[in-house]
């Protein structure tokens, strides 16, 4: 059975978390937290950084969530692939994950890591910094997602499973507008998707960790 590192609350193991349940496939969950230090120091050996989700297959150790998700389309399950077979679909689909990751994802972390730092340790520019990146980014995406109703190929892939963390957190920290109403349609399909709506409810014991709680409902 494949063995995934990761944890509940985390971004990026939610990515590979829809994925898996997208397409049905079984695994273990290996828990990384100050109760498991057995699994801390499996991931740093298996990890360039120590850095999660780590899928383990047999003898095969795949890292980052986007390989993750690919080797999961090649390898487990049976549903559609989450990256498309047309290299040109694929050229689409893989741009969307990465714009979510890059210029949602990135930005909301960096003002998390800051909010973590000692009050006397903080960049005093950061937090500014981090919302323009995001009103352009969300202002990109509503025009984006006019019309649509997922984020590449008309077909829920790769790109709404980084999506569906992307924006869930980024919201909370930093509220998307009121009049970005596409993109604004498309985090509430996300978080109606049923692997996505049980991602989210078993990530629900660990909200209170989040440090920018408070900002807005994460709904």
């Amino acid at each position: 059975m494949l063995r995934i590192y990761g944890h509940p609350f985390a971004a990026f193991y939610w990515k590979v978390l829809i994925a898996l349940y997208e397409r049905d496939v079984p695994f273990e969950f290996l828990m990384l937290d100050a109760e498991h230090p057995e699994n801390a120091e499996a991931v740093g050996r298996l990890s360039p950084t120590g850095q999660f989700p780590v899928l383990v297959d047999g003898n095969r150790t795949v890292i980052e969530s986007a390989a993750i998700i690919e080797y999961l389309d090649l390898h487990h399950g049976e549903a559609p692939p989450m990256v498309p077979a047309d290299p040109r679909a694929a050229i689409e689909a893989r741009q969307m994950d990465g714009v979510f990751d890059d210029y949602v994802m990135a930005p909301l972390s960096r003002m998390v890591f800051a909010v973590l730092r000692d009050a006397d340790k903080r960049d005093p520019y950061v937090e500014a910094e981090v919302k323009a990146t995001l009103d352009k980014s969300y202002a990109w995406l509503d025009r984006w997602m006019a019309g649509r109703q997922w984020a590449a190929n008309d077909a829920f892939g790769i790109a709404d499973c980084a999506a569906a963390p992307a924006l869930f957190y980024a919201h909370w920290g930093f509220p998307i507008p009121q009049s970005h109403t596409a993109l604004r349609d498309y985090r509430a399909r996300l978080l109606a998707r049923p692997s996505i709506a049980r991602v989210v409810d078993e990530a629900r014991p660990w909200r209170q960790i989040f440090p920018l709680e408070g900002r807005a409902s994460p709904d």
